[in-house]
This record gives C-alpha cells, structure tokens and sequence, in this order.
C-alpha cells in the first residue's frame, strides 16, 4: 500500500523506509533554501547527490548540514553552474558528460522569481533565460546519462497561472514587461518542457515531472519589493474573505517534500508528463492564481510543448 502525503508532508516523512544508496542525483541550486534541503534529504536516505550552483563558496557552506547528515554511503559533491550562462551551462554538462557517470534523477530545482527587467549573459530575459533555458540546454546535454528508470524532476509553481509562454515575444521585446508575467511564462516554460521531455523519452525508460512546492519563504523571493509583497499578502487575505481556507507558508522541508516524492517514491506512470503538488498530481482549474493549486490546460498541452522546445532550440542554437 502506497502511503499518502499532502502539503505538510516533510521530505523525511515521503522518504521514510526508502533506501537511496547507490543511486546518483543531480540538483541544481543548492546554495539555499530548497535545494539544500532536497540534498539533505536524498543524501541522508544514501543517494550521491551531485549540487550545482552559481556561487561555489555559498554552496560549499550552505551543503554543511548535507554532509553532517550524509547516511548509508550517501554524500554531496559540487559543480559550477550559472544558468544565466550558457557556456557555463554547456561547461557544466560537458564536464558531467565527461564524467560518464549516469543521473538517476535530474532534479532542476535553482531559478529566480519577480525580477527587475534584465537579460542573461546571452540576451534572453532573465527570467525565462535562467529558469527555462539554462535548464533546458543543461538537461538535453546530459540525458545520455539518463538510463531506464530515471527521472527528470522540472520546478515549477503556482506561479504558472500568471501567464502562458509566448513564443512570439519571449524576451519582452515588444510586451511591456511585468515581473510576474514573465515568471509565469518560465514556470509555464519548465511544465512543458517536462511534458515534451517526458513524451521524448519515455519509450527508453526515462520519464519527467513537474512540481509545485507551494509556498515557501526563501531567497526565491529576494527581488520582491515590500511592496509586491504586501500585494500578494493582501490577494491571499482576500481570497481567504470570500471563504477560501486560509493560506498558510509551507517550511522548507514541506516545499521540498514534493520534489522528493516525486524524483523517488510516486510510480512513474503516475506522475510522468504532468504536474504535482502537495504530493499528489494537481487537479485541473480554470480558476485565477489563487494560491489553492491547480494546473492550467495550456501548461499540459503537448502540442504547446513541441512548440516551446523548437522555439527553444532556435532561441540556443542548439538541436536536441
């Protein structure tokens, strides 16, 4: 019997009793919040957890806990990446090839949320640059290190709700830009690269999923002004007027709970080509972003996703 998690679920509870040793995991973004704590979990159930992040010196002391708590043969090893770069990006999955050791799960958990209008190194927007694309050049270059019974694990958000990607303008060259628009395009980006991915590979063994954490107080939310903030605090204090349950902050092992169980407890047929949250597959709605979960139809659709990733392909001159 399959045992049943929701949102307050922590990462050691969806992980109790499951054995990781031996298998080799890679997590982008493990110089706070999330990542980490991913990391702590998969490493002390065993699992070798490969850490990327931007920032080497934050990441080594941030993973401190990882390797105090490391367990079964489990342990954490760093590697350099800038998802805001695509040559730091292709250095990365060049030396990860190089290295010829296979991923049992690729969990693309780094990004950014509500920045400033800017641009990457290579002159996408930020936003869609690095939570999209640094992850989709990263990912296709090492998927030949993606044997049978892998996983990709993409994160997403609520956030998607904001907007569907658009491919005629995705760096905001001719749409007034809105820093919550343009997350949602990214978290609408990494739901269907999962989709496309999952449709790609599945036939070899290898499936992808994407995931909701909820909400979470991390450094994700470091560009967001007091004044945003107090915007969305007062949306969530509405919704919660008209009836809805009141909202509440998830702790980081509850946000990170669900990338867990999704990289390695949930049946891959279950979760494959689709959206999570709260340990569960999310339901569909057609409702606003209210902060109550819920995948919208233009974020699952496949002919949407062929379209992101030749776009996409065309965006980083590369073929996958």
């Amino acid at each position: 019997m399959i045992a049943s998690f929701g949102a307050k679920s922590t990462t050691d509870e969806v992980l109790a009793g499951v054995d990781l040793s031996g298998k080799r995991i890679l997590v982008t973004g493990v110089s706070a919040g999330l990542g980490v704590e991913t990391a702590r979990a998969l490493a002390g159930h065993g699992a070798q957890v490969v850490g990327a992040a931007r920032d080497l010196d934050k990441a080594y002391k941030a993973t401190e806990q990882v390797r105090a708590q490391a367990a079964n043969g489990g342990g954490i090893e760093l590697v350099e990446l800038d998802l805001a770069s695509l040559a730091s990006v292709r250095a990365c999955a060049d030396r990860l090839v190089a290295d010829g050791k296979p991923f049992d799960v690729v969990i693309a958990n780094a990004g950014v949320m509500a920045t400033p209008f800017g641009k990457t190194a290579d002159g996408f927007e930020t936003q869609f640059g690095t939570n999209h694309l640094g992850h989709f050049v990263l990912v296709n270059r090492i998927a030949s290190l993606m044997q049978p019974g892998s996983r990709l694990v993409n994160l997403s958000s609520s956030g998607h709700r904001f907007s569907d990607v658009d491919l005629d303008d995705p760096n905001f060259d001719h749409t007034p830009y809105a820093e919550f628009v343009a997350y949602g395009r990214s978290k609408t980006a990494n739901i269907l690269f999962a989709v496309e991915f999952d449709r790609r590979h599945k036939a070899h063994g290898v499936r992808a999923v994407a995931v909701h954490p909820g909400g979470i107080q991390t450094e994700l939310g470091r560009y967001m002004t007091p004044g945003v903030m107090q915007a969305m605090i007062d949306s969530i204090a509405a919704q919660a007027a008209e009836g809805q349950p009141a909202f509440e902050w998830k702790t980081i092992p509850q946000g990170a709970a669900t990338s867990c169980w999704a990289a390695v407890v949930a049946p891959a047929d279950t979760v494959g080509g689709l959206y999570c949250e709260d340990c569960h597959v999310a339901e569909p709605t057609d409702a606003g972003l209210d902060f109550r979960g819920g995948i919208r139809a233009y974020a699952l659709d496949p002919e949407r996703a062929k379209a992101l990733w030749a776009k996409s392909e065309e965006m980083v001159g590369e073929r996958f």
